[in-house]
């Protein structure tokens, strides 16, 4: 039976995502707490979900996301989540799929020699499974969402003023920025195991973070997480 291992910053990212399941059970590990349940597909199948909150930051996204693929050996990993915007075309609850996921503060030329690059090609990012993009690509057009495929950047700082955002997109060129989607991306790669980053847009990134984090963020994180279960349906 196919699994899917899902992951989230925050807790409104991924409790929507728990509520979803059937027959769920919860094994507590490593500090996190792992919903485990299924979900029928649109087509009557069923399909394992592991669903957990693994914190903010590219370590925690890194050891949650090695942590689900040793215990439970996904078929693929989901990161259902909220970004800040950074493409003038796109607004607040428009979503971004991580075509292209980069690093704001690593020099590739060194950490990019390690699977999936080697010593004399080392990688510079990574990318979103072309099959889940698809799906969650028809998803988004059939939830009426305004979306793109496009890039997201990653780092261990929040982003929340002009110069900050300036410099972000002079050196990766995103849409949005974050601070796990390459992280587990880049796990991802080193196992083998397909990788998919869905963003909604929660602000522009132009918030202090002291603002930020009293905001209600759900309705943003249940954008992210709906179109999760949409993809799990259609598998």
């Amino acid at each position: 039976m196919t699994t899917i291992a899902i992951i989230g910053a925050l807790d409104e990212e991924v409790a929507h995502i728990a509520s979803a399941l059937n027959d769920v059970e919860h094994d507590v590990a490593a500090s996190l707490d792992v919903s485990r349940g299924t979900i029928a597909t649109n087509d009557g199948a069923t399909v394992n979900v592991v669903a957990t909150v693994g914190g903010m930051g590219l370590v925690n996204a890194a050891a949650t996301a090695q942590r689900l693929i040793d215990a439970y050996q996904p078929d693929a990993i989901i990161f259902s989540g909220i970004a800040g915007n950074l493409n003038t075309h796109l607004h607040i609850n428009d979503v971004v799929l991580g075509g292209t996921l980069r690093y704001l503060d690593t020099d590739m030329r060194l950490v990019g020699q390690w699977t999936p690059g080697k010593p004399d090609a080392p990688v510079e990012e990574f990318h979103s499974d072309d099959r889940l993009i698809a799906l969650a690509d028809a998803a988004l057009a059939d939830m009426g969402i305004t979306h793109i495929t496009g890039i997201i950047a990653s780092g261990n700082y929040f982003v929340d003023d002009p110069k900050k955002v300036e410099q972000v997109i002079r050196d990766t060129g995103a849409d949005a920025v974050e601070m796990e989607g390459a992280a587990v991306a880049h796990v991802a790669a080193r196992n083998g195991v397909p990788a998919l980053v869905i963003r909604a847009l929660s602000d522009n990134a132009d918030t202090d973070y002291e603002v930020f984090k009293e905001f209600d963020i759900s309705e943003y994180a249940n954008t992210a997480a709906a179109l999760a279960v949409n993809i799990l349906k259609r598998l």
